[in-house]
């Protein structure tokens, strides 16, 4: 472990939405389609019909009971603020329709930089090497600057190209800090990482990407998969599709989640300590109970616990 300062890096960069300092960009920029984490269709570039002229919403307290889950798992990384403030000064495109189309453009793409500083700043916090320290520490900078580029000068290309690159230096980070865990976990309780009643699901996938591991199930579509009581501890998941999964029960001690989707998955009882690259908007589609065990910063959604539910509307 690192002497890295997660919470004051992550509050030097303003990685927290600060909706107060925002237009509502999240809800005119973004485009959705009628699902259920949204109860109806609208386009990109079209302000949500719940959007208040000060940039609120009308349904805020009842976002998961209106048909919104969604938007109660959305965040911006704080790329709503440094498009708002730094990039149009706090003109917003209500006063300035000028701008609307250049800041709903760049607001993504910030977002994008914003969600890979995230991920750095959790590897940097982990980190258990020199040289992936160091090579993290140049991709913070080199990340940092490229977000502060004018919105004006911002490129979708050039932007992906440096987040695949930074992709690959946390998939290597995350082999590290999954390596270094199992190998200790294991000794302490050796059993199998990826027990046989995994065999049906890999086969499953066998003839596609060819001969597989059992610690690795990155990118694998596990939709509604019945994966209660695995011990998936140190398991790559990057990137699967375990959508509707039964994990209940399930041991994902130092799994890889980076981008996995949880939506609707069952993780009652699960234990997600230290998970490596989970975050809560991949909480707050899932459900969980009081006996879900997750790791700080990251806590229990309200809706787990049936409280929000019982919130009266404002």
């Amino acid at each position: 472990m690192s002497s890295f300062d997660l919470s004051a890096q992550r509050e030097r960069l303003a990685l927290a939405p600060d909706c107060s300092r925002c237009f509502g960009l999240c809800c005119v920029a973004h485009g959705f389609k009628a699902s259920a984490s949204f109860a109806i269709d609208k386009p990109p570039g079209e302000p949500c019909p719940n959007l208040l002229t000060d940039f609120s919403c009308t349904i805020h307290r009842t976002l998961r009971q209106q048909g919104f889950s969604g938007c109660t798992a959305y965040t911006c990384y704080g790329a709503g603020q440094k498009i708002a403030q730094d990039g149009f000064r706090g003109t917003d495109w209500r006063q300035a329709p000028e701008t609307a189309e250049l800041m709903f453009q760049a607001f993504p793409i910030v977002r994008q930089l914003n969600q890979l500083l995230w991920f750095i700043t959790e590897a940097l916090d982990r980190c258990s090497t020199d040289a992936e320290y160091a090579e993290l520490l140049v991709l913070l900078d080199a990340t940092e600057r490229l977000a502060a580029i004018r919105a004006d000068e911002l490129s979708w290309g050039d932007v992906d190209r440096h987040c695949l690159t930074g992709e690959t230096l946390l998939g290597q980070v995350s082999a590290t800090i999954r390596a270094a865990a199992v190998t200790v976990e294991h000794e302490r309780h050796p059993v199998p990482l990826a027990p046989a009643d995994l065999d049906e699901v890999l086969l499953l996938h066998a003839d596609r990407r060819g001969h597989l591991r059992r610690a690795d199930l990155r990118g694998l579509d596990l939709r509604g998969a019945n994966l209660r009581g695995a011990d998936l501890r140190g398991v790559d998941l990057w990137g699967a599709v375990l959508r509707g999964a039964d994990l209940s029960g399930t041991d994902l001690r130092w799994a890889g989640l980076m981008g996995a989707d949880l939506a609707e998955a069952q993780l009652a009882g699960a234990n997600l300590t230290a998970a490596i690259f989970l975050t809560q908007s991949q909480l707050e589609l899932a459900d969980g109970d009081s006996d879900t065990t997750v790791s700080s910063p990251m806590s229990p959604p309200a809706h787990w616990s049936g409280t929000e539910d019982e919130r009266p509307p404002d």
